[in-house]
């Protein structure tokens, strides 16, 4: 290679983040750090711009914009700091930029997103968000621009591994039968019924395999997360809703398979650590150590499957119905789960009545058809008031 590929770590200060900046550092003359964003860890941002010396780092706020630039200075770096969705936009899409790691959280990650989609770079996609919720104009704008598009949640890493190169053919065309989509069942797989109205935020954000951001560990716990894959894996690879089978596999080793028509099912296994998926495509199609340690087969000893039950993970339902009802459905429903999400990380609900409240939204919002980004973030902004609206009529 005659030069380190530019890389933008959109969501740096994140567990995604983190680890991308881990596999990069090892390989310092494949990957060099173009750009650094952070929401509110910023003594971290900071710590990391000391550490990668981006050329630019992104911000939200114009006052934590000019105390990081401050900083930036005092450590005699050049590293220039950026504002808002307008400085996650211009480090996505800069002329420079080899590859952008999508790993802001929610639906803020899908403009800047976006960008780099526009501009053909690309895509290391772990914000499911941006697919979720624009999913037709997503993978629209990724054909027209040329872009290269991978995924970095493990699963649909796992999928993308087992697939033949030419799955966009479709899926009956190479000869596959289903995809399943493997969860891990998060904390409360086995916790009695009884007591799931009573879990605490930090019962549900103590994950028994990986290690993740509070929000992203609530997911989980109710497997709304495994839902948004769900929605996710049908755009990636053009399948339907009913190709994609959720089955519960606690050890967290096999993160995927893919189902053949002639018998064969393909599995991806590897230990629960997320450098592997980043390392598979930051590299593809080669492949590049990670820093993961080799599975031991027989420390695993066992492999585990059951098929989830709906009423413990009622989001995982909301989550199929929406994939099912398709064009403002996904949105409505993402949109609903944060403001629920949040509520219940703030001890506003309880765990179960994050799934009352996604519910409501869907029930009062008519589905629609979504022509443009403005029509979906309308109906982000519908569903979240929708949600809102909930939390003031019990009080909360």
């Amino acid at each position: 290679m005659s030069r380190p590929q530019q890389i933008t770590v959109l969501g740096a200060t994140g567990s995604i983040g983190l680890s991308t900046l881990d596999v990069i550092a090892r390989h310092p003359e494949r990957y060099q750090v173009f750009a650094l964003s952070g929401f509110t860890r910023l003594s971290e941002l900071l710590a990391l711009c000391i550490r990668h010396v981006p050329q630019f780092a992104v911000v939200p706020e114009v006052a934590a914009a000019r105390g990081l630039q401050d900083d930036l200075r005092a450590a005699g770096l050049p590293t220039r700091v950026l504002v808002g969705e307008e400085g996650l936009c211009q480090v996505a899409s800069a002329p420079e930029v080899d590859a952008v790691m999508a790993a802001i959280v929610g639906a803020a990650g899908l403009r800047p997103t976006l960008a780099a989609v526009e501009a053909g770079k690309k895509i290391l996609l772990a914000n499911k968000e941006a697919l979720v919720m624009s999913g037709a104009l997503f993978m629209q704008a990724v054909h027209k621009s040329g872009s290269v598009l991978l995924p970095i949640d493990s699963e649909h890493n796992a999928i993308f591994q087992c697939m033949p190169q030419d799955f966009a053919r479709g899926l009956s065309a190479v000869g596959v039968r289903r995809i399943l989509l493997t969860a891990s069942g998060g904390p409360f797989r086995q916790t009695p019924m009884s007591e799931l109205a009573h879990v605490s935020p930090d019962q549900a954000c103590a994950h028994p395999n990986w290690s993740m951001g509070r929000k992203i560990s609530v997911d989980s716990a109710s497997m709304m997360n495994k839902g948004l894959e769900l929605i996710e894996a049908c755009w990636l690879f053009d399948a339907k809703p009913a190709q994609v089978e959720v089955v519960i596999h606690p050890q967290s080793v096999i993160h995927s398979l893919v189902d053949y028509v002639d018998g064969s099912v393909l599995a991806q296994l590897g230990n629960p650590d997320m450098r592997t998926p980043i390392a598979n495509a930051l590299a593809w199609p080669e492949r590049i150590d990670s820093g993961v340690a080799p599975l031991d087969l027989f420390a695993v000893a066992r492999l585990d499957f059951e098929a989830p039950d709906e009423e413990r993970f009622p989001c995982l339902r909301l989550a199929r119905q929406a994939a099912e009802a398709g064009n403002s459905a996904p949105a409505m429903l993402n949109a609903a789960n944060e403001v629920a999400v949040a509520a219940f990380l703030d001890a506003r609900v309880g765990y179960l009545e994050i799934a009352s409240i996604i519910e409501d939204v869907l029930n009062l919002e008519p589905v629609v058809a979504l022509e443009d980004l403005d029509a979906v973030f309308t109906a982000d902004a519908k569903a979240r008031i929708l949600a809102e609206q909930w939390l003031s009529r019990h009080g909360r």
